[in-house]
């Protein structure tokens, strides 16, 4: 249980504990000693006292910033005024009732986070630090880049790795939301949070603690909890406006109507107007919209969706365009030759002199090059590498200039090649000053793209395709998928500004999501109203720039993201206007006079309650 939580219940358990007595003796007479009314009041007050000190010590703490119109001075008010009509057993009543009603806030906030917490279980305890003889257990903390740990079969991986002895499987069902064990050998990297499930690994550490994946997750949430959305912020602005005003009439229900009509006794419209200041409490208001936003962040945690706040998420619900890149985002990235076309010299030399080009890239088209070569790589062939983003890349091999990359790097270098009609992607070789030929790279369709543009299409949704790629590859995978809308051969400071044109002609209400890989679409990424990032587990780059982490490349996952995200502002709108209307009820009968200050206060609890239990179906929501 929570400090804020513990020191609540102690305060009410004290005062309920006082007051209990009081009626037991004043009321029942189960004291052996007589009770005088000195002692009866003094006892009240003493009750009163230690239920109000954490409502006067919050009243301070907002003073401090010129911020005290609030349910706290609405309470410290009505209940302090019947005090003061001797109302003595209505006044702590209605302070233990509101009492409760914190409680069960503190309680209900305090879970929703814990939740959260729990569902990322990932904070490894310790680790195991290999010495020159033996070992030590230390905190993962203490880890430096270089080290080698020791990960036995159930321990936490404590911090980002490399396997470098042993092989294993590893559970990453905390970091991505599915449980799908994944084979580790020597040279597999491992991410702190993840369960070794098989046997002893030995690892280089790659990443202290603090730059890990288990710590970055760990802080996100933990500022998404912080952060606020548009709607709690409204709720800021209407109740900054709201306790004042219910303050100002609660005033003049107690003094206009002796002054305006005859025969109309002073004390009854003073208690109607305490009352009306208790009932006019808008505690059920402002807590259960926080722990809807708190709700839906752990419900998309839980499935491997990091959501950066409650801003976003709410950003999420009214997202109406929904902009893909292409490679690694709808298609796998997982290419393959598909032809060798060469010119001048032959296939094998071709895509040698490409494979050896593109040694140091980490671009899947790289990696697919080098995997169908299948030789061995020199390094000492290679020097001089440049690397020109959007086009392709220089490099000296075996002492001449060499030039892989695609159509537009030809253009922009004035050398003539051919027009490739065939759906993949083109590869041009330039080497000693003469065009060498070409390499078609192809690549797949994700299993559940179909499915996730589909959804988006039925729902009204528009998809569309920013790429980098040729027009002819974009065009084949916006025809599989049905989508409409291609932009290609877009470097990533055209897909930026062709993001700018997108979002200057959308109206305000209106938003748009760009969804990339988090690393060569970190500028569209941060641009967008909403940055989703795919495959975010490990990746820095996705972590920084987008709103929204999907820990599995899996396109899909979007679909639960909007899911939640429109169930979470559902459940919010319908705990504001029922709240308002509850209140504005409850309000009307204060001022006529037909409910008590007990009654008032117990209001307000159940709609407190009933809007708590609204909230908590989010964060149960199973996708």
């Amino acid at each position: 249980m929570a400090k804020e939580v513990k020191i609540k219940f102690i305060e009410l358990a004290a005062g309920a504990a006082i007051y209990l007595g009081i009626l037991s003796a004043a009321r029942y007479g189960y004291w052996n000693f007589a009770v005088t009314e000195e002692m009866e009041l003094a006892l009240f007050l003493l009750a009163y006292a230690v239920l109000a000190i954490d409502t006067c010590w919050q009243f301070l703490k907002k003073l401090v910033h010129l911020k005290f119109f609030d349910e706290n001075l609405l309470m410290l008010i009505a209940s302090g005024g019947a005090l003061y009509v001797e109302r003595y057993t209505e006044a702590v009543c209605a302070m233990l009732f509101f009492h409760i009603g914190k409680l069960m806030e503190a309680i209900s906030l305090n879970h929703a986070k814990r939740s959260i917490i729990k569902f990322m279980d990932i904070r490894p305890a310790f680790a195991n630090r290999k010495m020159s003889i033996g070992e030590e257990q230390v905190k993962p903390e203490e880890l430096e880049p270089g080290q080698i740990i020791i990960i036995r079969p159930g321990e936490k991986i404590p911090v980002d790795a490399v396997v470098t002895s042993g092989f294993s499987s590893v559970d990453e069902k905390a970091l991505t939301g599915e449980f799908r064990l994944r084979s580790v050998h020597m040279g597999s990297k491992v991410y702190s949070g993840s369960i070794n499930q098989g046997n002893v690994l030995e690892a280089r550490v790659t990443k202290v603690y603090e730059e890990s994946t288990a710590f970055k997750i760990l802080s996100m949430v933990g500022e998404a909890a912080k952060n606020k959305s548009e709607s709690e912020n409204f709720v800021d602005r209407f109740t900054s406006l709201y306790s004042p005003l219910v303050a100002l009439l609660g005033v003049l229900a107690m003094v206009l109507p002796p002054m305006l009509l005859s025969g109309q006794d002073q004390e009854t419209w003073v208690y109607r107007g305490l009352i009306f200041l208790v009932a006019a409490c808008p505690c059920g208001l402002m807590v259960s919209v926080p722990l809807a936003f708190l709700g839906g962040i752990g419900a998309a945690s839980r499935q491997g969706i990091l959501i950066k706040g409650a801003n976003e998420l709410e950003k999420l619900s009214r997202t109406e365009t929904f902009i893909f890149d292409k490679t690694g985002t709808l298609t796998e990235g997982v290419f393959g030759v598909k032809e060798i076309c060469p010119k001048g010299t032959s296939a094998v030399r071709l895509l040698e002199i490409a494979a050896y080009a593109e040694i140091y890239s980490k671009h899947p088209i790289a990696r697919s090059l080098r995997e169908a070569y299948g030789k061995g790589i020199y390094m000492s062939r290679v020097v001089g590498v440049k690397e020109h983003p959007g086009f392709g890349l220089e490099a000296m091999v075996d002492g001449k200039k060499a030039y892989v990359g695609n159509s537009r790097f030809m253009e922009l270098l004035g050398m003539a090649h051919p027009n490739v009609p065939d759906v993949g992607t083109a590869v041009h070789v330039i080497y000693d000053r003469r065009y060498a030929g070409y390499v078609l790279i192809g690549d797949r369709l994700r299993e559940d793209a179909e499915y996730t543009i589909d959804w988006l299409r039925q729902h009204h949704l528009e998809a569309m395709i920013f790429t980098g790629d040729n027009a002819s590859a974009a065009n084949d995978v916006a025809r599989k998928l049905g989508i409409e809308f291609v932009y290609a051969n877009l470097l990533p400071q055209d897909k930026a500004a062709q993001l700018g044109e997108f979002m200057d002609s959308q109206l305000e209400s209106e938003k748009l999501a760009f969804v990339g890989d988090g690393i060569n679409d970190a500028l569209a990424l941060v641009q967008a109203d909403v940055g989703i990032a795919m495959g975010g587990l490990g990746s820095d780059a996705a972590l920084e720039a987008a709103d929204i982490i999907l820990m599995e490349d899996e396109p899909s996952r979007i679909v639960n993201a909007v899911r939640i995200s429109r169930g979470t502002v559902s459940a919010v709108r319908q705990n504001l206007y029922f709240a308002v209307f509850v209140k504005v009820f409850l309000l009307t009968l204060a001022f006529l006079g037909f409910v008590s200050m007990q009654n008032a206060i117990m209001a307000d609890m159940a709609v407190l309650l009933i809007n708590l239990l609204n909230s908590f179906w989010v964060l149960k929501y199973p996708g």
